[in-house]
């Protein structure tokens, strides 16, 4: 394991879309190289127009048991919620 390359994240953006979507995981040394690897795997049929890699270590995320902990305040701000603000009647089919 110690002479393993740094795993990466992918994440590729579409022709018809804002956001990046995560596509898979990859091997490689550097950024450039998991770059060039990532559009190879990941965008055989050019469905992609911009490409984002980050190293899998330096990813931060919450583990789902702490849901609670991270989620619960928002309850109590109900201004958050769509339901707080009145719908004119023009507007209720949406």
């Amino acid at each position: 394991m110690k002479n393993q390359w740094p795993l990466w994240e992918v994440f590729i953006r579409s022709q018809h879309g804002l956001a990046h979507r995560h596509v898979g995981s990859l091997h490689a040394p550097d950024a450039t190289m998991a770059l060039n690897n990532a559009r190879d795997v990941y965008t055989r049929r050019n469905e992609g127009v911009s490409i984002w890699v980050v190293k899998s270590t330096d990813i931060t995320a919450s583990h789902p048991d702490d849901k609670a902990e991270l989620f619960d305040p928002a309850n109590s701000k109900v201004y958050r919620h769509p339901t707080f603000f009145p719908m004119p009647e023009e507007v209720k089919g949406l």
